[in-house]
């Protein structure tokens, strides 16, 4: 997708300039966590047009199961705003977040969420699960999907493809953390 036909909301709404710039600013989050050897994936907070909080992926490098960007969003979000409820704030993250994340953007009290690509395997908004569409949470999300799409699917089909075509030069691996996530 190009920048100009970059979003495809839930409800059928365009995304934004705001939209789209920061979610660049979540794809270079991603590229962080890439050239650390995490998964790229990058998530931003927003309140009020102001960065409250950043974070990408970092579990391998961090020994940390939950640290995917959206929690490590979320804490740095809290940190800043010294609140655990993030009310009136816009999460940006450049794939379709996993059923983990999306309960605590519900339970952070997100107000919209935003992400890029979707998740075929593991996500919990719009593929795999469709979490939202069951109607038992007790707080309203509102969903924009498919900003800035094709560049964090690209940005992920790399990643997974110079993994593999390390594995096949170096053979199976026991080291641990080495198994994909």
């Amino acid at each position: 997708m190009s920048d100009n036909n970059a979003a495809g909301d839930l409800a059928g709404q365009p995304a934004t300039a705001d939209d789209l710039a920061f979610m660049r600013e979540a794809l270079n989050l991603a590229q962080r966590a890439a050239a650390r050897g995490e998964v790229p994936v990058g998530a931003i907070i927003v309140r009020n047009g102001q960065v409250v909080g950043q974070g990408f992926n970092q579990p391998v490098g961090s020994h940390d199961p939950s640290a995917h960007a959206e929690i490590c969003a979320l804490r740095d979000a809290g940190q800043s705003l010294q609140n655990y409820r993030l009310p009136g704030c816009t999460l940006y993250v450049t794939i379709e977040p996993c059923t983990m994340c999306l309960g605590a953007i519900i339970h952070a009290r997100i107000a919209r969420l935003v992400f890029g690509a979707v998740e075929p395997r593991y996500g919990a908004v719009s593929s795999g699960q469709r979490l939202l569409e069951n109607g038992v949470y007790n707080h309203e999300l509102q969903v924009s999907s498919g900003v800035l799409a094709e560049q964090a699917s690209t940005l992920m089909k790399q990643f997974f493809r110079q993994r593999r075509a390390i594995s096949k030069d170096q053979g199976p691996s026991t080291e641990a953390g080495a198994e994909l996530q």
